[in-house]
Parts: C-alpha cells; sequence; structure tokens
C-alpha cells in the first residue's frame, strides 16, 4: 500500500499517478491522518520513473475537497500545541505537493473550499467542472490563515480578489473563479474526467526533463528577487542538453516521428 490511509487512494494509470481524497461521507474534508498521507503519496510519486504527472480528486460527485474536517477540530486544533502540530503536518504536506517536479492537476468538482483550495493552489494547472463552487470561509469560522498561504491567493487573483475571497467568506462560481484566474478551465460535469485525462496524456508524452527544469524556473521567478536560485534552473536545463532525451527528440523530429522520452 503505497497510501497509510484509507482516506487518501493511491493509484498510477498510463503515467498519471492519482491521488483521491476518499472521505465522501464529509465531502472529503480533510483530517490528520490524510494530511499524512498526502506527504507519503506525492514523496512516492516523486521517485516514481513511471509517473509523468500527477492528478488530486475528490471521492464522489459531491466535492473536491470542502476544507479541513471541523468536527475533529476540538480534538486535533484546540490548544495551541495541537494547532502547532496540525499546522506543521498540513504544511509540510501542501511544501511537497508545490515541490513536486512533475506537473499536477487539480480536478476540480464540486465544492472546493478552505484547505480544499490552499490544496488546489498547490497544484500546477487547475481544471474544474461548471458546477464547482469555491471559497474561503476562514472568517465564519475565527482561525487564521498562514501568511504563506495568503501569499499563494494573492499572487494568482490579485490583492483585491484575495481580500473578496477572504472577506466575505462566500462561494465563488466556476465561471467567477476563471475569471478571477483561481482556474485554468471550466468544462462541462460529464466530461471533466475525459478532459483531465486527455490533457494528462498530452502532459505525459513530453520530456520529464524539460517540464521538471520549466516548473523550476516558473516557480523561481515568482520568488523575490533576492531568493531566485538561478543556479539551480541553470543546472536542470545543463541536464536537458545533456540527457538521451534530448538526442531521442533531435532523432525523433527528423525522422518525422513521435518520440519517446524516458526521462534520462
Amino acid at each position: 500500500m503505497i497510501s497509510p490511509s484509507e482516506r487518501v487512494i493511491a493509484l498510477v494509470e498510463a503515467g498519471v499517478g492519482w491521488l483521491v481524497f476518499n472521505n465522501p461521507e464529509r465531502r472529503n474534508a480533510v483530517s490528520l491522518d490524510m494530511w499524512e498521507a498526502l506527504s507519503v503519496i506525492v514523496e512516492h510519486y516523486e521517485h516514481d520513473p513511471a509517473v509523468r504527472a500527477v492528478v488530486l480528486k475528490g471521492a464522489g460527485d459531491k466535492a473536491f475537497v470542502a476544507g479541513a474536517d471541523i468536527s475533529q477540530f476540538e480534538k486535533q486544533r484546540g490548544s495551541a500545541a495541537a494547532i502547532a502540530h496540525y499546522d506543521a503536518l498540513s504544511t509540510h504536506a501542501v511544501q511537497q505537493l508545490t515541490a513536486l517536479s512533475k506537473p499536477t492537476i487539480a480536478m476540480i468538482h464540486g465544492y472546493c473550499l478552505g484547505g480544499g483550495v490552499g490544496i488546489a493552489l498547490a497544484c500546477d494547472i487547475r481544471i474544474a467542472s461548471e458546477t464547482a463552487r469555491f471559497g474561503i470561509p476562514a472568517a465564519r469560522l475565527g482561525l487564521g490563515y498562514s501568511w504563506t498561504g495568503v501569499k499563494k491567493l494573492v499572487d494568482l487573483v490579485n490583492p483585491a480578489f484575495a481580500k473578496e475571497i477572504f472577506f466575505t467568506a462566500r462561494q465563488f462560481s466556476a465561471a467567477e473563479a476563471q475569471a478571477m484566474g483561481l482556474i485554468n478551465r471550466v468544462v462541462p460535469d460529464v466530461e471533466l474526467e475525459n478532459y483531465v485525462r486527455s490533457y494528462c496524456g498530452m502532459i505525459a508524452e513530453n520530456a520529464p526533463l524539460t517540464m521538471a527544469a520549466v516548473k523550476a524556473a516558473v516557480d523561481e521567478i515568482a520568488k523575490p528577487s533576492p531568493e531566485i536560485d538561478r543556479a539551480k534552473c541553470d543546472e536542470l536545463v545543463a541536464r536537458c542538453f545533456a540527457s538521451q532525451d534530448y538526442i531521442e527528440g533531435r532523432r525523433a523530429f527528423m525522422e518525422k516521428r513521435k518520440p519517446e522520452f524516458t526521462g534520462k
């Protein structure tokens, strides 16, 4: 078993690592064991050469992730020590997902709220169904949001929209979320999974080292100038040009055939 919790399912199919939040009776609300499982699965997918892209989705038809499991707050986030422990585990999981060198897609249907938005923001691409709903109800619970979590939202949707999302604590439609820049694509509900599978098929055919280098460069560019690690980006670019995949790409182009990349 890749996952230490039955409430997070891991499955690899055709070059795609699926990560399924499996808590449908609570609209896939995330509990402490699910954060831990997320870390374990992401770590496994990072080192699995068979995985070219990773898709995160929610089980059932009601939600992607409807935030944290509030029913467990009294036990898991009821004291300063418990809050610190919970925050450390959830922050670590989100950081791992963000740092995953492979392309990640959040496949969003139904509710994507609170911590669910945070998980979606940690992905590279967000594709949602037409009836998906987005929101961060922190102001209705009296809880605080970390600087890093707020910054991710601000970087994506701009300060004015970030304030509107937090201040109103209301739910936004998929069309509104796309207009803000919160999600990349909106597709009909019945087409969502096939659309995502098709997208992953395109990604899985491409050169893994090239995608890893570009992902790292984009992430570095988003940092404040003094923190940008240009040497890291240059090293990843050099790996591309020194790879067997670069030779394969050139030969495939000259031979007018589809390249078969191995990530080496």
